[in-house]
This record gives C-alpha cells, structure tokens and sequence, in this order.
C-alpha cells in the first residue's frame, strides 16, 4: 500500500513491497507517472527473502538436483550440473530467451512490469538475493526501463522472452530507456556508479519465470476499461438527449426487477446523467407530447414512446462490463501478489516444491471476458453513432450533422460533415471486434512437448490492451459526433451533467462548420478520456 514518506522538499509516496497488498492503482500511479514514488521493501518481505535464500544454499549444498538451480531448464531438467555451474546457467538463459519480435512496450508498460514482478519476488518464496529486487526498484526510481518486445511469450512457463530483457538490463546487456532516452545500460550504470549485477543460481529464473508481463497489460487495460465503461454511460445520456429520446428508459423501477449489480449501477448512471434535460424526456412527457386517441381507432404518433435498442438497452450492455471488471479486478490483483514462478522455496518445511505457479490461465480467461465485454461497448456506441449522423433516424437533425446553411447558400451541397468520422468508427469498431476472439483456446504445444498446454495469457492480455484503445478512438469520435448534435439540438437545453463535458470538450476542439480534418480532434478527445479528465468535470 502507498504511504507518505516526508521528505525536505516535498512528499514523495513510499511504496512499501511486501508482495501482498499491491493494488491495480498502485500500479498504474507508477507505470503512468501520476505521482513521484519511493519504493521500499517491507521488513516482513526482506526478512522472508532471505530466509528463503539461505535455504537454497542450504539445499545447494546437499548436491540433490534443484530444478532450475542444478539442473537444465524444461525438458532439460534430467540433466543435471554442479553447484559451481550454477552461476553460468542463470546468465545463458537469460541470453538464450532474448528473441523477442514486434513492437517495443510503451514505458508504462515497462514500469508496470517491473513493480509487479518486485512485489511478487517480495512474496519470499523465489530464493533469491534483497539485493536483486532492491536493484529492480533502483530501476524504477531512476527510470531505467527495460526495453521489452510485444511478441514472444506463450503465458506458460511465464512470460520468459519478455521478461528476459528485465533480466539482461540488471545483468548490463543491451539497450534501455533512460529517462526517456535510448542509451546502453552499461553506460548508465556507469554514470550512476553501479556495476551490473551477477545474477547467482535461481536468481535468473526467478526473474523471468513469472507472469507479470501479461499482468503488466492486464493492468492497465483494466483500469482502461473502467474508464470506457463510464464514457459508454456519458455517451448514452448524450445519445439520448441528442435524439429527444425517453429518458425512462432508465427509471429504477426497470433495473430492480433484473438486478444485475453493473446493470444497476450503469442505469442509475444514465439516468442521474440526464437530470434536468429539457432535451431527453420523462415517460410522462412524451405521452403528453402526443395526440390522443380519443375516438379513432388508429393513430400514428408523433413521438415514439420507445427507443432503440442501442439506448434502450444500453445498461445491459454496458453493466456486462462493469460485472465484468468486477471480478478481473480481483483476479489480476491476486495475480499481481502472487508467487508466480518455480520452483518455490518452503522454509517452514525446509522443502523446495516444484509445480505450475507460472501458467497465467486466470489472467488469459480474464483478458479474453474483458476483450468481449469492451468490444461490445464499440458495437453499443457505434450504433448509437449511426442513429445520430443517419437523417432517417436522427429526428430532424441534418445529414450527417452537417453546419445548418441558408436556402440557396453556395455552400449548399458541398460539405458531409461527420460521414467520415462514421466510416472510420466502423472500420474501429469491426477491429475491436475481430481482436474479441478468445486466445485461451488456442493453446500449442512448445518446448520439446515440456510446455504441451500454454495459457496464452499475454497475447490476451495484449489484444485486451489493443481493444481498449480501439474502443476510445470509437468512444472519442461518438462524443464529436454528440457535441456536434448538441450544438445543431441546442447546447442550452442539456442536462447540467451532461452539458459539463459537452464544454469540456468544445475547449478543445470547436463545431465542424463545415468540411475538415478531424484525425486531431479525435486525438484529443482520446486524451480527456484516458486521463479521467472527463469523468472529472462531470459531477455524480
């Protein structure tokens, strides 16, 4: 948990270790920089690293075969070396895994790697050195970043290539980020008067046997999606404004009778959202807005008394999400204070166990039900969108919400406002879409057939990741559109909730009056929601 460490000239936040109590905000502080961070490991967590490192020794010592420590790695755990031995194997596989592809992690990714992985080595069951997961939060308080390849892990015997060039930064092999900067470690060592570390026997197994790589991403895709999940209720309150739409939809009554908590929450959301629009109306309002029957036996109404399902049934949708999140929270944060490599050490017993701590399977079924949930926020807004530029459906809106001209202006005929910006939502959203498939169940068979049933949890973890951000490009394009709608609707007759983000946004980016790029406009609006920046100025 987080403490505040005074200091002579501010306060730093003391994060103390102790393998245990990590949250997902404690880790998302640190890999997104929201604060300056001290790190520290607790006296519990030192005092049972230790004692868990003199065990190994003490099991060394008697030459039986340890695996991992005296002998081969895998299918290779037959073969068996002296204790003198030791030392060398650790740094060779350190090298032998550095064959990671694709894109370079993000440096949050990289910070969240690395304090998940001290906080599980914490845990004091891994027989390694303090000083090794000392120097991995040295890393960290002087920004020393692994530089980690996406592509390479299986989830199975952990994430072994990727966390790997963890390891080969402590070791003094290759390139890292230094603030900010691609340099050789070694040079930065250097300069900090630190000598790269000499990793002993179990020590580098320790390191790259685990499963805080996938965690890092699950991490923050978590909290991501926390966020989408308010935006998607932001967006729907708009949506619903923008099209005059019943506003009871959302009544309590409704959602108790179906009680699903993330229903529940998502429609009391929507409806505190749209507390005194004057666009957005009661049940009441729109039966009294109509003729009545009286006396004829038929009569086409002028107002219908119900929505679309994309409105209608957005608690629904969007309170599958936030049950959704309900469990991975609990899921990833276990995973995040776990012992997640192997061998593990019982100094109680005085027994070293071998076993499967390292498969990420609750991480990789949490991804893939996270990836669906999310996804199908993109469909849910994406379908809104439709009902809004589309003058079929958007009751008396303008096509494709383009500037009102007068008769015979010259600019008649000239400009489609937000018809692009729906293709590109589309396009994003049949992405997000097709990255929902799950990942679990295509395990493979790797490793000499040691590895013959893998997680996949950190390609899960990756595409959940990637779907995120595919989600609040779509979220950021709807809300352009809905601000566009409210200034054409009239801006003045919102709900002060919702009108509280309409103008945040209009700070930042202006009304489409005619024909323009918008690519930037999106990248903005991303911005306010990834920051929690709209969800900030809107009162609940």
């Amino acid at each position: 948990m987080i403490t505040t460490k005074p200091t002579l000239t501010s306060t730093l936040y003391c994060l103390e270790l102790d393998g245990q109590s990590l949250t997902i905000e404690d880790v998302v502080s640190v890999a997104r920089q929201l604060r300056e961070v001290s790190y520290l490991l607790s006296p519990d967590a030192v005092t049972r690293i230790e004692a868990s490192n003199a065990l190994k020794q003490e099991l060394i010592a008697t030459k039986q075969p340890i695996y991992g420590v005296t002998t081969g790695f895998g299918d290779s755990c037959k073969r068996q070396i002296s204790p003198e031995k030791a030392v060398d194997l650790q740094r060779n596989m350190v090298l032998f895994h550095l064959n990671g592809t694709g894109p370079i992690s993000l440096p949050e990714v990289a910070r969240a790697t690395m304090l998940i992985r001290a906080n599980c080595l914490a845990r004091g069951n891994s027989a390694l050195r303090v000083e090794v997961v000392n120097r991995l939060l040295y890393y960290l308080e002087q920004d020393i970043l692994p530089m980690i390849p996406e592509r390479g892990s299986v989830g199975a015997s952990g994430d072994l290539v990727p966390l790997c060039y963890l390891a080969s930064a402590l070791i003094g092999e290759g390139n890292v980020w230094h603030k900010g900067i691609v340099r050789d470690v070694r040079e930065v060592l250097a300069e900090l008067g630190q000598e790269p570390l000499i990793l002993e026997a179990k020590e580098g197994l320790a390191l790259i046997n685990g499963t805080s790589f996938m965690s890092a991403f699950a991490t923050l895709a978590t909290v991501d999606a926390m966020e989408l999940a308010f935006v998607a209720d932001l967006c729907t309150a708009m949506a619903a404004e923008a099209l005059c739409g019943n506003r009871g939809h959302f009544a309590p009554f409704i959602h108790e009778q179906k009680p699903h908590q993330g229903q529940i929450i998502s429609a009391q959301r929507i409806f505190s959202l749209l507390e005194g629009s004057q666009l957005a109306r009661t049940h009441q309002q729109i039966l009294a807005a109509n003729e009545p029957l009286s006396d004829l036996t038929y009569l086409e109404l002028n107002h219908s008394i119900q929505d679309k399902y994309s409105l209608r049934c957005a608690p629904h949708i969007i309170g599958v999400l936030y049950d959704t999140i309900t469990w991975v929270r609990r899921w990833v944060e276990v995973e995040i204070n776990s012992s997640n490599d192997n061998p593990l050490f019982d100094v109680d017993t005085r027994n070293v166990h071998s076993g499967g701590n390292f498969y990420g399977g609750h991480i990789v079924q949490a991804m893939d039900s996270l990836k669906v949930a999310v996804a199908n926020i993109a469909d849910l807004l994406d379908r809104q969108l439709e009902l809004i530029v589309d003058e079929k459906f958007n009751r008396g809106l303008t096509p494709n919400l383009i500037a009102y001209v007068e008769k015979d202006d010259y600019e008649m005929g000239l400009h489609h406002g937000f018809k692009g910006m729906q293709i590109a939502c589309s396009a994003l959203t049949a992405e997000a879409l097709k990255l929902s498939n799950p990942v679990s169940v295509f395990s493979r068979s790797t490793e000499a057939h040691n590895q013959d049933k893998v997680s996949m949890g950190t390609i899960a973890a990756r595409d959940a990741r990637s779907i995120v951000e595919l989600v609040q490009q779509v979220a950021a394009i709807h809300l352009l559109a809905l601000c566009q709608a409210m200034d054409l609707r009239g801006a003045e007759n919102m709900s002060p909730k919702t009108q509280a983000a309409y103008l945040l946004i209009r700070e930042y980016v202006p009304f489409v009056d005619r024909d323009r790029r918008m690519d930037t406009d999106i990248e903005q609006v991303v911005r306010l929601i990834r920051s929690s920046t709209l969800r900030q100025v809107v009162p609940f």
